[in-house]
């Protein structure tokens, strides 16, 4: 009978102690277990499990207590904060694509749109859509310069009178106020390039009341850069407010090298006290629309105006001339450097420069007939376009500074439509192989500071961008020695590789490299 007893109290001891674990065991939605972390702040990885639960970091360590509905092995992966693009293009094409498949499988959760001077100037009814739409990554928007100016003046070439400035101040003040993180300009665009610095800091001080950024595609990115870096600083100086300077390159063939000097220049804002940091994708081709090869005013007023201009034979050999120059400095003999990615007149031409386009038109193989086809495209409504034209040292070079962040450039892509540049599918899984991986430019821990917790200082994200407990639940976990950029200029429609789990908000969207169909997004408004 006793031993019976004995028996007993240990079955009966056993049971209570099952029960103690399990009562003392805390539940997570998710548990990622095993993964070397990495956890924003450029600090070395090590190892741990995460718990996720009701869309925040719960816990990070080694947490044998946790149980969890769903369990994440990260044996022998690299877990991360989700990535953050700080320069995007998304307007347009969130209805067409809200899962956003080439951003989430490049490892990004949070998007920044609103670049370049270009965005919705009804930043409320614009978040109140992608409320209802819901995204499959989180999105933050600018508000963009050649929109508010188009809103009030059109394509007018011409300085605002003082009521139309006070407009153009009333539409970024409303902006700031529904959330905007900050004000873009485009100033190599049509109507932005046609502002004077003091339009642009007048504006810029309005954003600036509301602890904005200042993002600038600033006027020349080739012959004239140091003196559009130099405006660029110069507004962020009197309006009191941060910098970031747009896709940071050199552009044009007789420019390579000049990295030197331009990120020298950055240094030197630093060292004077002012916030400028830089963007840049890794590739040695920009993408832009066509019109950029023509002088500004040739692109003044509506398309009407464009094509009435440009049937005059006097101002076509005006234009022409003013091409045949700037091809000149490149040291080239054809425009061969220009590629199609998208015309909507004839998609034959996609993925062809506009040398190889002159010839399918049975014209001369002279680079002053290439000119006229440039026209007579732009009459036709233009083209976006890839332009080859950047070096790989430059691009290294400014790699390697430490205040640069990486950023695509690019819109929510429709897969199999047009010839788009590849970075709108490779830029993070490009950084990670080629230059960290296989040229060792800069240490993987430093490139996922620069993807992470830099942007979401610098553009005041203040719960993403760490692996932080009660930080959003914005993750991603990858295989650094599979991860590949497979999207090319030839073959841009293919999504990058290695990026094996992808949290947004707490919720798993892509599982075993496969976007689920979730859509966890949210709309980032600054708080004021």
């Amino acid at each position: 009978m006793k031993k019976n007893n004995g028996l007993l109290r240990l079955i009966l001891s056993s049971i209570f102690y099952l029960l103690s674990s399990l009562s003392q065991a805390q539940q997570a939605d998710i548990l990622i277990k095993n993964g070397k972390i990495l956890d924003g702040t450029g600090n070395s990885w090590f190892y741990g499990d995460i718990a996720v639960k009701g869309g925040k970091i719960l816990a990070i360590g080694h947490l044998q207590n946790y149980t969890a509905n769903k369990i994440i092995d990260a044996t022998g992966l690299i877990v991360a904060p989700g990535f953050i693009d700080v320069h995007t293009h998304c307007e347009g094409d969130e209805k067409q694509n809200p899962l956003a498949q080439n951003f989430l499988l490049d490892g990004v959760t949070t998007v920044i749109t609103g670049n370049c001077g270009s965005s919705n100037t009804n930043l409320a009814a614009y978040f109140k859509m992608l409320d209802s739409l819901k995204l499959s990554v989180n999105l933050a928007s600018l508000i963009g310069h050649n929109d508010v100016r188009k809103a009030v003046m059109g394509r007018a070439m011409r300085d605002p009178s003082e009521e139309e400035m006070k407009k153009m101040e009333n539409i970024v003040e409303q902006a700031m106020k529904d959330g905007a993180v900050g004000f873009s300009t485009g100033l190599i665009y049509i109507p932005g390039t046609y502002s004077k610095t003091e339009e642009v800091v007048r504006l810029a001080k309005v954003a600036s009341k509301y602890n904005g950024v200042y993002a600038s595609h600033m006027r020349d990115e080739g012959d004239s850069v140091t003196q559009a870096i130099d405006e660029a600083i110069h507004i962020g100086r009197v309006a009191n407010m941060p910098v970031e300077i747009s896709h940071f390159k050199c552009s044009g063939q007789n420019n390579w090298g000049r990295s030197v000097q331009t990120i020298a220049m950055i240094e030197a804002a630093r060292k004077e006290g002012l916030d400028v940091t830089i963007d840049q994708y890794p590739y040695t081709a920009s993408s832009t629309n066509l019109g950029t090869l023509l002088p500004d005013w040739a692109l003044a007023d509506g398309q009407d105006s464009i094509n009435a201009r440009l049937s005059d034979p006097a101002i076509q050999k005006k234009v022409a001339d003013i091409m045949l120059r700037k091809l000149a400095k490149r040291k080239l003999k054809h425009f061969s450097y220009p590629v199609v990615a998208y015309f909507k007149a004839d998609t034959s031409y996609n993925g062809k420069s506009i040398e190889e386009v002159n010839l399918l038109k049975g014209k001369k193989h002279t680079a002053k007939d290439e000119a006229y086809t440039v026209m007579e495209m732009i009459k036709q409504g233009g083209a976006s376009m890839v332009f080859h034209g950047m070096g790989d040292e430059d691009v290294k070079r400014i790699m390697q500074y430490p205040f640069n962040m990486f950023a695509s450039d690019a819109s929510i892509r429709i897969f199999g439509q047009g010839s788009p540049h590849p970075r709108g599918y490779g830029t993070n899984a490009r950084v990670l192989s080629k230059y960290v991986r296989d040229e060792h430019v800069l240490s993987l821990e430093e490139a996922i500071r620069r993807m992470t917790s830099l942007p979401a200082q610098k553009f005041q994200l203040k719960d993403r961008g760490l692996l932080r407990e009660g930080f959003a639940a914005d993750i991603v976990v990858f295989d650094e020695m599979k991860v590949k950029d497979l999207s090319t200029y030839e073959k841009p429609h293919q999504y990058s590789t290695g990026f094996k789990y992808v949290l947004v908000n707490g919720q798993v969207v892509i599982e075993n490299e496969q976007h689920n169909g979730t859509r966890s997004g949210v709309v980032l408004r600054k708080q004021l």
